[in-house]
């Protein structure tokens, strides 16, 4: 098992596509109700080969002096949906409603502004997908925090597969010399009750996946659950079922705490 997952850490840090990666299928990153147009950060996008998309990420990062370098790397979670996008195409195309806010990166640094959050997260990605951009994103940054699992489970793909993926993004921050993070997939009022089960399962896998490589697990199912309703987000934190409202990002951000 060590063996195995080592192979596959490998296999991340070299970018290769899924199929070497154990997945051989590429999928569509529109999941209903998973993907939609959404905000994120200021860098720009960049093109990087293999990888179909605008990536937002620069691939020689300059951080401020005397700054934290953190990755964010995600789907559209990370990336602020469905009122911010890294991509500035993606933000043109939300127009008025565009909000900076509606990013946990964003309340992040506002309480703790020595760090600088790079904004790596693009809509709709399975974790096999997010797991082909992490070296570029993490280049130059000191921390890295992984997230994803939703798209997995709304495309149907298992969700032992997509914590195995996790993990293999968690063990290649750590090879990479980073503080690596985690954080839980959050409940997804669209896909109820049907994809309650999936996403309590794939927390369970991922948390025991972060202990296994010595990582933190930051509770964001928690942080947005309806205690009234289990399973689901509370209204007032969800825009439209999938993703959080600003409110609801702040409370993402002030889930976590990074060295």
């Amino acid at each position: 098992m060590r063996r195995a997952a080592s192979v596959l850490a490998a296999c991340v840090l070299l970018a290769l596509a899924p199929a070497g990666c154990g997945s051989d299928n590429e999928g569509d990153s529109g999941a209903p109700g998973v993907v939609a147009t959404g905000p994120a950060s200021s860098v720009p996008a960049t093109r990087v080969p293999g990888v179909s998309g605008n990536v937002p990420v620069n691939p020689t990062p300059r951080p401020r002096s005397g700054t934290v370098a953190v990755a964010a790397l995600g789907d559209s979670i990370t990336a602020g949906t469905p009122l911010y996008d890294p991509d500035p195409d993606v933000r043109k195309q939300i127009g008025d409603d565009l909000d900076e806010r509606s990013q946990w990166e964003y309340w992040f640094t506002a309480a703790h502004p020595r760090y600088e959050i790079r904004n790596c997260g693009v809509n709709g990605e399975r974790t096999d997908e997010i797991a082909r951009r992490l070296q570029t994103c993490a280049a130059g940054a000191k921390v890295l925090v992984v997230q994803g699992g939703i798209n997995d489970i709304a495309q149907g793909r298992s969700v032992e597969d997509a914590a195995r993926n996790l993990r293999v993004m968690y063990a290649a921050g750590k090879k990479l010399g980073l503080d690596v993070y985690g954080v839980e997939v959050l409940p997804w009022n669209n896909g109820y009750p049907q994809a309650a089960p999936l996403v309590t399962r794939l927390n369970t896998l991922l948390r025991a996946a972060a202990k296994a490589e010595g990582v933190t697990v930051f509770p964001w199912y928690a942080a947005l659950e309806d205690p009234e309703n289990r399973g689901r987000m509370r209204a007032e934190l969800t825009i439209e079922g999938n993703h959080p409202t600003v409110a609801g990002y702040k409370k993402l951000a002030e889930a976590m705490e990074l060295p």
